[in-house]
């Protein structure tokens, strides 16, 4: 894989991904047809990327699509993200605005869809998952024997509209005093049956009913709280776009990224939202159903 340009920088789990294709990165200068020719000759590369922000020459675009005679696929930047790691670019600067008319909320049809879905999951997943809830109030009420079992806080869902959103205790109580911070995936606050459920997900279990009354789906963004989306906003082009849709107990972008403790991490998963909203399907409802069981039975917390 040949990468021309540097408008998005691959982030190490993008890097591990696309490793088996031996990449091959170039910077746009005058000779660029024959730094790509000198590539060409030496390797046989899959694909060519256009990652740039510089405007292309005619030549350069034509010898592009040229090369799709011999086989060697050509794609912007835009395009791979969506088709090879499942989430829509974001410029930081927020100068691209022409895929905002792709990301609308879910219509009618689609709704009715989400709750079957929704009703369907959280009934039986409810039931077999009793015991589990039983033990898990039992082991939080003997670590940690000050605090609440199940945990109240307000989240920002559907339309911006705050809601309570329930989970079992996993830190330590009064874990925010002074001002609310971001949680890590080894945080110090969390006890260490908590940090069993947060890796196996127990800890959203209180949250199927969240989905019954309708404040949630079974599958969407993770619901954030108010105090984090306002800095989100100010700094994240499209951020409230994510807004559009309910939230989700599981979602693409928690199944895809790992455990985000910063703004960075917030950019990158709302490229995995706005993919999952963009590009909605029962298909990839499936498929991020798919992926939590692998992540819950993997312990891999991310």
């Amino acid at each position: 894989m040949i990468i021309l340009g540097e408008k998005y920088k691959f982030n190490e789990i993008e890097k591990q991904k696309l490793k088996k294709y031996n990449i091959e990165y170039i910077q746009l200068t005058n000779n660029i047809i024959q730094d790509i020719e000198n590539k060409l000759s030496n390797h046989n590369y899959k694909f060519i990327i256009l990652n740039t922000n510089q405007t292309v020459p005619n030549e350069l675009i034509s010898y592009l699509t040229s090369l799709e005679l011999k086989g060697i696929k050509f794609y912007t930047i835009e395009h791979f993200l969506e088709e090879y790691l499942g989430k829509v670019y974001i410029p930081k600067d927020g100068s691209n605005i022409n895929f905002l008319d792709e990301i609308k909320p879910y219509n009618q049809l689609q709704h009715i869809i989400k709750r079957i879905i929704d009703f369907s999951i959280t009934i039986p997943l409810g039931i077999i998952s009793a015991p589990i809830m039983l033990y898990a109030t039992y082991k939080i009420k003997k670590e940690s024997p000050e605090g609440p079992v199940i945990f109240k806080q307000k989240r920002v869902g559907l339309n911006g509209k705050e809601f309570i959103c329930y989970k079992f205790r996993s830190m330590v109580p009064d874990a925010e005093k002074g001002q609310p911070q971001f949680a890590s995936k080894d945080d110090p606050r969390v006890f260490k049956w908590g940090a069993f459920m947060r890796k196996t997900r127990i800890d959203e279990l209180p949250q199927l009913w969240n989905v019954i009354k309708g404040d949630m789906h079974m599958i969407g963004p993770r619901p954030e709280r108010k105090h984090w989306i306002g800095i989100f906003e100010k700094n994240i082009p499209y951020y409230n776009l994510r807004h559009l849709v309910k939230p989700g107990i599981t979602g693409w972008a928690q199944v895809c990224y790992p455990y985000g403790a910063n703004e960075d991490d917030a950019y990158q998963k709302l490229m995995y939202d706005l993919y999952y909203i963009k590009n909605w399907s029962l298909w990839l409802e499936i498929k991020t159903i798919f992926k939590t069981i692998m992540v819950m039975v993997g312990k891999k917390g991310i």
